[in-house]
């Protein structure tokens, strides 16, 4: 019985435990339960969400953006003219984990001596200043943070010298690898605090060359291009945006890519470096002789209608020439006597004139409705009674234009427009460079157009250049279709788009007229541009090394109601008879007398020889010596005194039939030099062809004449000829080889 009841309780007993520690099992799963059950509503939920977001904002920074690298723009043999670059602004940051106050004030001093030499904006004890600076900021902020700790402040101090700027200017990569290497820097970044921020610049390696064409970007060169093919293209160069983002792996944050950025296609343009840099020498040169407001030179291969060059030159407020506005495209100013050749083309082909055909010029005055059409030598009041068209071409005559126009369309005046038309002249074309409103698009009247009011001398005024307006491009591209045979194509400037090293794209001309006149006009418009240059009013502008063909202009600008200042310009092809180069050169309101050869012609044809005698490879024959040729020096012309005197230390005879002249002329005659005496006439221009610059200078001076020199050497030609009637305070041009 007793061994039955002790059964019983032990029983009793361990049902109890066990009931117990089903209890605690089930409060305990209970517990899991609402655990997991919590778990899975934060999870879920929106808290959940947030929660996650702290987190990860503790070890993950997302969607930071990789910026592209910008297309580079190249000349047509790959040479840079603009790409992008990595630069880098440099800090400090004086809260980096390992920095250390003693080995920074041991290795300050020799920091700061390597960046004075370095960048040399700030001396070594200004540098020394900014660094110690920026740790005694460090130790203030430190300091005030362990204050508020003590009194229980929960308010955050901002840190300023958590990134404090060293270098006022950006450096390049190379830089960056040198500094690294100096006192102190030369730890890892965590116990240097040294901080380098890269971004992306535009950098242009050949400096201002084309760089109005080029064009420019933003600043911030995220928000692109803002001029010239960098704005035309933009879409293109920017590339796309990668994104990555920053994870904090074993306490280190590092990036992790997620998406990399596309680089911006390159483009390849038509430039020719070399070129480019003979066109802005040449036309910056005589801007500043002239004083003009600006200029624009254009220079386009004649078969692809690749622009090898273009310069556009804007005097600045300092009096410097630079690169401004798009004066090749904008220039929107009457064209003047190279819109003659336009004129011509359209009554040869029309048969209204022939070459030969003469019209009665007279003293140079021609009055029709009540206003007088003059020709430039009017006032001389000489009668050169009548002239050919070839003649009136040559001589750049008003009267002969506006006669022969009046002939063919003075009931007919659409027919004129018509002729302009089909020449392609007024078709409205795209360019390179981004322009606004009418900019880069002929301006030409119509009859019977309200908008602009067609005179009864509208006509004969735009026979030759006025009451219409041509950019520069177009002029170029019209003396090209001349020079190209008949067919006249737009110049362009972007030659490929290139991905990767793969040509994505690649341009040719656009065709815009394949043949602007007939076979039988263009040969006589040909012979009549190379007699302007041979025999009339381009002279200055011929070549003692190829033929050139061209046409000068010099037109009135208008403005406000009246004119002021004028427009200057030569548009011609070279060489004549195998046309490789047109040049389009315009100046707009050079001071001194206006003229088409002797200022724009001038900058034609430093540019035309220059590009000649660099691009053109002379064959082995031709650079064979002559045994024939003479092998006595050449004395030049000029003061007799001093002439002698090389004749003497030469050894060399000479006769000397200068009859008490002190300036002759000396000539080799067989083994002996002859002098002839320099006539001179304080009425007239003297000839100094063939004297030094220092001797001509100084006789034309004595004359009364400003001069203005042209190459180095001796005296080739001069603009005014000899005998001509001399008027004191003239310029005249020497042109020196």
């Amino acid at each position: 019985m007793e061994k039955m009841e002790g059964e019983n309780k032990i029983r009793k007993k361990n049902k109890g435990i066990l009931g117990r520690y089903g209890l605690i099992v089930s409060i305990l799963m209970l517990f899991s339960v609402m655990i997991i059950f919590s778990a899975a509503k934060i999870m879920f939920s929106s808290e959940g969400r947030k929660w996650r977001e702290v987190g990860e904002k503790e070890t993950v920074i997302r969607d930071r953006v990789i910026l592209p690298k910008r297309g580079n723009i190249y000349t047509y043999d790959d040479k840079l003219l603009a790409s992008t670059e990595p630069i880098y602004s440099i800090y400090m940051d004086f809260w980096a984990d390992g920095i250390q106050k003693d080995t920074l004030t041991k290795y300050v001093g020799d920091l700061s001596v390597a960046l004075a030499n370095k960048f040399p904006d700030r001396n070594a004890s200004q540098y020394k200043n900014i660094i110690m600076s920026g740790w005694n900021l460090r130790e203030k902020e430190e300091k005030q943070i362990l204050e508020n700790r003590a009194k229980g402040i929960d308010e955050r101090v901002p840190l300023r010298s958590r990134y404090v700027k060293i270098l006022r200017n950006d450096i390049n990569y190379i830089d960056l690898k040198e500094i690294r290497t100096y006192p102190f820097w030369n730890q890892r970044s965590n116990r240097s605090g040294l901080i380098a921020e890269e971004r992306n610049a535009r950098k242009k390696p050949f400096g201002n060359l084309a760089n109005r064409t080029v064009g420019s970007v933003y600043k911030d060169i995220e928000k692109g291009g803002a001029s010239g093919l960098e704005l035309k293209y933009d879409s293109l160069l920017r590339g796309v945006p990668g994104v990555k983002y920053r994870q904090k792996i074993q306490g280190k944050w590092m990036d992790v890519v997620e998406e990399p950025a596309k680089e911006g296609w390159d483009i390849v343009t038509t430039i020719d470096a070399d070129i480019q840099d003979i066109a802005e020498r040449a036309l910056n040169s005589k801007l500043v002789e002239t004083e003009a407001e600006s200029g624009t030179a254009i220079i386009m291969e004649v078969k692809t209608g690749e622009i090898k060059g273009i310069v556009n030159l804007d005097r600045m407020s300092n009096g410097n020439y630079a690169e401004g506005n798009p004066n090749a495209f904008s220039y929107m100013n009457e064209p003047g006597s190279t819109f003659k050749t336009v004129s011509t083309m359209i009554a040869l082909d029309d048969g209204v004139v022939t070459p030969t055909d003469s019209f009665y010029v007279g003293t140079g005055l021609y009055q029709y409705n009540k206003r007088w059409v003059r020709d430039h030598y009017w006032r001389r009041g000489q009668d050169r009674g009548y002239l050919t068209i070839t003649e009136g071409m040559e001589l750049s005559s008003n009267i002969v234009m506006s006669k022969m126009v009046l002939k063919g369309y003075e009931d007919k005046p659409e027919k004129f427009i018509d002729g302009i038309d089909r020449i392609g002249l007024r078709k409205q074309l795209t360019w390179d460079v981004p322009l606004n409103g009418i900019e880069g698009t002929s301006a030409i009247r119509y009859p019977n157009d309200k908008n602009n009011y067609w005179s009864k001398t509208t006509l004969p005024w735009m026979s030759f250049g006025y009451e219409t307006q041509i950019p520069p491009i177009y002029m170029l591209m019209f003396y090209n279709g001349i020079a190209n045979g008949g067919k006249m194509i737009k110049p362009f400037i972007a030659k490929k788009f290139v991905e990767n090293g793969k040509v994505i794209k690649e341009f040719e001309a656009e065709v815009v007229n394949p043949k602007i006149c007939k076979e039988s006009t263009l040969e006589e418009i040909q012979k009549m541009l190379i007699s302007v240059v041979e025999n009339g009013t381009a002279k200055v502008v011929a070549s003692d090394y190829f033929s050139i063909a061209g046409k000068t202009g010099t037109a009135q600008i208008a403005g406000g109601g009246a004119y002021s200042g004028y427009y200057v310009s030569f548009s011609g092809y070279f060489p004549a008879e195998e046309p490789m180069y047109t040049i389009f050169v315009g100046l707009r309101k050079p001071k001194g007398v206006p003229s088409g050869g002797g200022m724009a012609g001038m900058v034609f044809k430093n540019i035309a020889e220059q590009t000649y005698l660099r691009k053109v490879r002379l064959s082995v024959e031709d650079c064979k010596v002559d045994s024939t040729l003479q092998k006595e020096p050449e004395i030049k012309h000029g003061n007799w005194d001093n002439s002698k005197t090389v004749l003497n230390k030469l050894n060399l005879s000479v006769t000397d039939n200068k009859s008490y002249s002190d300036w002759v002329k000396i000539k080799l005659d067989s083994v002996e030099y002859q002098t002839e005496a320099l006539a001179l006439n304080n009425s007239l221009i003297p000839d100094v062809r063939g004297m030094g610059a220092r001797d001509a200078v100084y006789l034309l001076e004595k004359s009364g004449l400003r001069v203005n020199l042209n190459g180095s050497g001796k005296v080739v030609s001069q603009s005014f000829r000899p005998g001509q009637n001399l008027v004191k305070g003239t310029t005249i041009t020497l042109t020196l080889r």
